[in-house]
């Protein structure tokens, strides 16, 4: 690990626990499991972990810039239910990479919202990544042959896993604003404190009791969750938000190895093309020297 960025550390075990966290959701997902019931015992798991966090560290759990935080959690909120609805109608590599497109929303709303400066690799990383996308769900009017050549992913769970990739954009832009005064641990127990409600609202009479082997696989996506959210939150607080989050890429390798290894799951011809295309936009954006960025 020497040599290596206390923030790349950090972004690499946030995408790991993201990995396994997505593969404990798909599995209770095939266990019956509705999604809002996912979210809201991924956000009561993850409540409870922050609070005793919070008290520990002897801080208030409200913060100081209350609308941001509650902005940060409703977001954050409605990307987490994008996110794992398509983790639970695609396979988990595609829903995956189509989730990690974030990092083309995150840099140009930190360009807005941050004034974070944008770097030429940045703007070569975002038309890699939109030409990945487009080889991974590719339009008939546009590729002709290769849209037919394997079976097409559904279009509402690529929809759902690209509104899940703007909110998680959004998220991180206030996630780097409120790492300036805000504690870590405040950020992360906002989250669950505006999801536990609202998931459980929206479930309504949806509610199936777990048995079994459920109740671990629940428990684990809290965990998981947790783990993920800290390492992002710190990652956050060391690098550029447009930076940090190239290094989330890794991601998509674990939940490929997840998806083959669990549920079987192989990657099509265009998905792993497209993933060529967006892990190299990243890798550009990453390892291309800061000063020439451009304003």
């Amino acid at each position: 690990m020497i040599g290596i960025p206390i923030g790349v550390r950090y972004m690499v075990l946030s995408a790991l626990a993201f990995a396994f966290m997505g593969a404990c959701v798909k599995a209770a997902s095939h266990r019956g499991i509705p999604v809002l019931e996912i979210v809201a015992a991924r956000a009561l798991i993850s409540a409870g972990i922050s609070y005793i966090d919070i008290k520990r560290k002897r801080i208030s759990p409200w913060g100081h810039n209350k609308v941001l935080l509650t902005a940060r959690g409703l977001i954050g909120t409605l990307a987490l239910m994008c996110v794992f609805y398509a983790v639970t109608t695609l396979p988990l590599a595609e829903a995956t990479l189509l989730q990690y497109l974030h990092p083309v929303f995150t840099s140009v709303l930190a360009f807005l919202f941050l004034r974070e400066s944008i770097q030429r690799s940045t703007v070569v990383c975002i038309v890699l990544s939109l030409t990945g996308l487009l080889i991974m769900v590719p339009p008939a009017f546009l590729f002709g042959a290769l849209a037919t050549s394997s079976e097409p992913l559904p279009l509402l769970g690529v929809g759902a896993a690209l509104l899940g990739a703007l909110g998680s954009g959004v998220a991180y832009v206030l996630i780097r604003r409120l790492s300036n005064t805000e504690d870590p641990s405040v950020i992360i127990f906002y989250f669950p404190f505006i999801a536990l409600p609202v998931a459980c609202i929206l479930l309504g009479d949806d509610f199936i009791m777990p048995t079994g082997l459920t109740w671990l696989l629940l428990l684990l996506v809290g965990i998981f969750t947790q783990v993920a959210q800290y390492g992002l939150t710190k990652a956050m607080q060391t690098e550029d938000a447009s930076k940090a989050t190239a290094y989330s890429y890794v991601q998509v390798i674990f939940s490929a190895v997840l998806g083959w290894l669990v549920f079987n799951e192989i990657p099509t011809v265009n998905t792993m093309l497209g993933a060529l295309f967006i892990t190299g936009g990243a890798l550009i954006n990453v390892l291309h020297p800061k000063r020439n960025a451009t304003r």
